[in-house]
């Protein structure tokens, strides 16, 4: 089974703090299809505060889901936290890129899939791609 490493800010919420359309579809399609981690600065250095920082914006309902993803640890760059012998997709609004190059180094840079919230329609098309793939 794929892993998916999944950022918070600019994937799950847009600026501004609210739900970006087709969010709640993609939740529900990850967490079924994937074996699901958090990659995100709410989810570091061993303390991890997602759903707590999720809760004022999704329903209980989808907050039962979020919490069957699991925490990372990470200190400085998100790819310390990704295991490379597996595989996986990074959904990401804004890979570093000192983080880019550790994914060209493992040869996964084709993992990552950058997020773009500006097009209402990305997270549809964030589901595509990982269907198709």
């Amino acid at each position: 089974m794929y892993k998916v490493y999944i950022d918070i800010d600019g994937v799950l919420l847009e600026r501004g703090q609210k739900i970006p359309e087709g969010a709640i579809g993609l939740i529900q399609f990850l967490v079924l299809q994937f074996d699901c981690y958090w990659l995100t600065t709410h989810c570091r250095a061993g303390e991890n505060k997602t759903i707590e920082y999720l809760k004022p914006f999704y329903d209980e309902k989808t907050i039962e889901l979020l919490k069957k993803i699991k925490p990372t640890n990470w200190d400085t760059l998100k790819t310390e936290a990704i295991d490379f012998s597996s595989n996986f997709y990074w959904l990401e609004d804004y890979p570093f890129n000192s983080e880019i190059k550790i994914l060209e180094q493992h040869n996964k840079l084709n993992s990552l899939v950058k997020v773009n919230l500006n097009d209402h329609l990305e997270l549809k098309r964030v589901q595509e791609v990982l269907t198709v793939k």
